[in-house]
């Protein structure tokens, strides 16, 4: 279906409702439509749903044509850290979402992925190709993606019996009293903005341990072990104990130091291979804005590159 274009006149109708019943979109659609820039109203954009413009006024909305259900193969820069017949470790730029979602059809590590590799899991469908885990969009580091079915299911089975192992390196606001923590706290969607996840008791069960690699100036550079892999869970976490992640524009404070990103970086990722059954370990880089963010912070630049720190005895 090509792009379409509806010239109408308005009647003095809300514009949602007289455009849903003119172009027969639902009201959510047209809304999102106008949120685009989409519509026009005696050639000016209209983005409120709501507005009421006077009977007679010039109405246009213009609707895209649908992107195609499966992504497409994009030649995008994307780092390849490791690869065989099995499997793939990827370091995911900054910036980059993991696959096609509204507002994010193309430009994804889906898309690239299906450039760069000759195979890939189809048991996550065709909109997540080989996908196991994700990193929201502005953490940088470590993804492993399945090659063929049964890597994708036996991956799957360590992530859910927790014995994949993943750090992360995060600068945080304030400091930290202690050496080492520990937050048992289950998290779900917020119930006032659907944009934010929460601290939720009836919330899905979320566990993060934390340890203290160095201190800045008013921040802490922490190595953080995720048992689980909630939705923005070291984030939310990390706030709930009062040290948001610096960098952050959801969750964190308008007072802290500002960084040239979000100061969230999956590091090292330890899994067996569902082939040899052999303990595989990996790390990825810190990129250079994270340093940038570490220099300005007044700590090393080299401070992330520490070991991963030996697990806690929590009996």
């Amino acid at each position: 279906m090509d792009e379409q274009l509806y010239r109408l006149t308005a009647d003095g109708q809300r514009l949602d409702t007289f455009l849903a019943g003119e172009t027969g979109l639902t009201r959510s659609r047209v809304a999102r439509l106008m949120e685009q820039g989409l519509c026009l109203v005696d050639s000016k954009p209209e983005t409120k749903a709501g507005a009421k413009p006077k009977p007679g006024a010039v109405v246009e909305l213009r609707v895209p044509a649908p992107k195609p259900a499966k992504p497409e193969a994009q030649d995008i820069p994307l780092e390849i850290l490791y690869e065989d017949d099995a499997l793939a470790l990827v370091h995911k730029p900054c910036g980059m979402v993991v696959h096609p979602a509204p507002g994010h059809e193309d430009g994804t590590l889906v898309n690239a992925l299906l450039y760069r590799l000759d195979s890939l899991g189809s048991i996550g469908g065709e909109e997540r190709p080989g996908i196991l885990h994700r990193l929201d969009k502005d953490t940088s580091g470590l993804l492993l993606i399945a090659k063929t079915d049964a890597a994708q299911l036996s991956l799957s089975a360590q992530l859910a019996a927790r014995t994949m192992e993943k750090h992360y390196r995060a600068l945080v606001s304030g400091t930290m009293a202690q050496e080492r923590g520990f937050i048992d706290q289950p998290i779900a969607r917020s119930k006032k903005d659907r944009q934010r996840m929460a601290i939720d008791p009836q919330g899905r069960s979320a566990q993060t341990e934390w340890t203290k690699l160095a201190e800045g100036r008013g921040c802490t550079l922490l190595d953080v072990h995720i048992l689980t892999g909630r939705t923005h869970q070291i984030r939310v976490h990390m706030l709930s104990i009062g040290h948001p992640v610096l960098g952050d524009p959801i969750y964190g404070s308008g007072r802290a130091l500002p960084m040239p990103r979000l100061m969230l970086h999956a590091y090292s990722l330890a899994f067996d291979h569902p082939v040899t059954g052999e303990r595989m370990t990996f790390t990825a880089p810190v990129p250079e804005a994270f340093r940038a963010g570490l220099k300005k912070a007044g700590l090393q630049e080299d401070a992330a590159d520490a070991p991963v720190p030996a697990p806690a005895d929590r009996r």
